[in-house]
């Protein structure tokens, strides 16, 4: 596309109640860092990528819902983390503040919500 920068840099970005409480949430999950604080802005980043995920202050967030319910908040996105020891791996985030949702459509992948309630899932990489 013309216009887009050379350094490729792309992202996502999650609503929340509270940008920088998300971030920190994410930021012990993954082992990333913060690499923009402003108020009600945080984007953290790994260090060796081009990707980020922004946490953005919403005093009208609404916690979605997993899974979908008619007539309820629905989830935008989820991201997806690819780990080694699923149940280790959910054993960490859940004591980091996840939740593990109630309904698990897959053997090999376990659906958390993080403290936003923004669904995200750990699977089993290959």
């Amino acid at each position: 596309m013309r216009g887009r920068s050379l350094a490729r840099y792309w992202g996502a970005v999650l609503e929340a109640p509270d940008a920088r409480e998300l971030a920190d949430f994410y930021v012990r999950m993954l082992g990333w860092t913060i690499e923009k604080d402003e108020p009600g802005w945080v984007a953290v980043s790994p260090p060796d990528g081009v990707a980020y995920i922004a946490f953005q202050s919403s005093p009208e967030y609404e916690r979605p819902v997993w899974p979908p319910t008619k007539g309820e908040q629905q989830m935008m996105m989820h991201l997806d983390i690819e780990v080694d020891d699923l149940d280790e791996a959910v054993e960490d985030a859940v004591s980091m503040g996840a939740m593990l949702a109630d309904t698990q459509p897959q053997d090999d992948v376990r659906v958390l919500l993080d403290p936003a309630g923004h669904p995200f899932c750990l699977y089993l990489g290959d």
